[in-house]
């Protein structure tokens, strides 16, 4: 085979592909024998009718196509590295010359391929770009620290009038005038009073109710109940109090630390805690600005970005969301139907994002290949190892069941990388500017606050020193207080 490149235009290459007469006719020759075995000829045995028996019964183009197909197949590949020639799309091929294909004579195609469009990157050195800052607050060093206090607390079993945050196991019947309703009823039924689960009014007549209890709960349904029998209507809930559980919390001390973690001390612990906040903190302001100095570069470095492109990342964005729903039990088309929506709208609404994903890919790797950056094959191999290990697959595995093409499509995915690592490293990032009315209504907020919080703080640490003192168990009981009625339901 003999090739010639053509030229580019309009991100479409061109070149030609020649064969002898000698490879056509060796391409038939083993298309024949691949398939003589399934061709019957009359007065053979199948698979032993010579090849001139069965171009003369069935025409001597029979092996052609095929023929063509395997040398196209196997040839290509081998011209599009000879011309480093990445294409985006499937070739369109064309016979060159009006003269037939003939056995006995060469042949010539002319080759026509989409490739992605040139990017000269500009302007990517000390963009300027804004992005919000996360800060750490502490509340949300204490949030954590309650959540694991509540993973530590116990249940138990009380001989006092219910309150709220108590779970309360009863059984009901309920009942619309005289006749009992279907639905209404449950055994064993475990409710916590102020969980907002029942119906408005329910749940707030249970508190002061003690095991043993006989009481009936009288709400009405509202107008929007998804049963239409029962909407807005008058109900009457026979109810039985069988136990009456309170959630007994650890004491937040030295203890519990060792207890819930690996800390000797209750500091070392939100130490910890604070410490896992930061870096996550840490981590996402380094992705917004990573994002922000993206949108800045692409916005600096407009690029045309042929359909092809578009629509192939924006297939791939949808199946792995086709994908995702699979891993959870759930049908694309399922899910459509709940959403009353179809499948080819959804996939539809990646356009956009798949446009910006094609556009930022191909900057950063004009800006890799402009700064000379490279993927060594230690980075490769350190890809390929995080890949093995979340599949919980061997490496080579991992390359055999993505296919050839793979280890170059990871390539440009770590040299992308450091593209980006390095504009963002020259990036002048900021944040937003408050304007004065902004920063001063923050600010008349922020105060007020703040002093009422420390009023609270103050308080709180008087009222908890003398209820340690009577404690002898370390653990802290929830304030009895009033809660006010639920204002939305799911159930009864």
């Amino acid at each position: 085979m003999t090739t010639s490149y053509v030229g580019k235009e309009n991100n479409k290459v061109k070149f030609t592909m020649e064969f002898t007469a000698e490879e056509f006719e060796a391409a038939i020759q083993k298309v024949y024998l691949r398939n003589r075995g399934r061709i019957q000829v009359d007065g053979f045995r199948r698979g032993k009718a010579p090849r001139k028996i069965i171009e003369a019964k069935y025409g001597s183009g029979i092996f052609f196509e095929e023929a063509i197909d395997d040398l196209l197949k196997d040839n290509y590949p081998k011209a599009l590295d000879e011309f480093d020639i990445d294409p985006i799309d499937r070739p369109s091929i064309d016979f060159e010359g009006e003269e037939k294909i003939e056995q006995g004579k060469g042949f010539k195609v002319v080759v026509e391929t989409e490739v992605a469009p040139e990017v000269d990157p500009k302007d990517y050195k000390g963009v300027k770009a804004e992005r919000e800052l996360q800060k750490l607050d502490e509340t949300e060093v204490e949030a954590q620290l309650k959540a694991f206090q509540k993973r530590n607390a116990r249940m138990l079993t009380i001989d006092e009038p219910a309150n709220w945050d108590d779970t309360v196991v009863l059984d009901y019947k309920g009942f619309v005038g005289e006749d009992q309703f279907q639905g209404g009823t449950a055994d064993d039924q475990q409710l916590v009073l102020g969980s907002n689960t029942f119906i408005p009014g329910f749940e707030a007549q249970l508190v002061g109710a003690k095991a043993g209890d006989e009481k009936d709960v009288v709400v009405t349904f509202p107008e929007e109940y998804h049963a239409a029998d029962l909407a807005g209507k008058e109900a009457v809930f026979k109810c039985t109090i069988k136990e009456v559980r309170r959630e007994e919390l650890p004491v937040l001390d030295d203890d519990f630390a060792k207890e819930a973690s690996s800390f000797d001390t209750l500091e070392e612990f939100k130490a910890d805690i604070r410490k896992s906040i930061e870096t996550r903190i840490e981590r996402s302001n380094e992705n917004a600005g990573k994002e922000a100095v993206m949108e800045k570069i692409c916005e600096l470095n407009p690029v045309d970005i042929p359909a092809v492109m578009v629509d192939d990342e924006a297939d791939k964005m949808f199946d792995e969301f086709r994908q995702q729903l699979m891993s959870q039990g759930i049908d694309i088309n399922m899910y459509c139907k709940y959403l009353n929506t179809t499948p080819e709208e959804i996939r539809k609404g990646y356009n956009e994002d798949a446009k910006k994903r094609v556009h930022g890919r191909l900057v950063l790797a004009a800006i890799a290949a402009k700064e000379g950056m490279e993927a060594t094959e230690e980075d490769i191999d350190k890809e390929l190892e995080q890949l093995a290990s979340a599949y919980n697959m061997e490496k080579d595995k991992i390359l055999q069941t993505m296919g050839e093409g793979y280890k170059k499509l990871l390539a440009q995915d770590i040299k992308n990388g450091k593209a980006l690592d390095f504009v963002y490293a020259n990036a002048k990032l900021s944040e937003p500017k408050k304007t004065a009315k902004k920063a001063e209504k923050a600010e008349g907020e922020t105060k007020p606050a703040a002093k009422k919080t420390t009023k609270k703080a103050e308080k709180a640490e008087g009222e908890e020193k003398p209820a340690a003192k009577k404690t002898t168990k370390k653990t802290t009981k929830k304030a009895e207080a009033e809660k006010p009625e639920a204002s939305e339901n799911t159930e009864a």
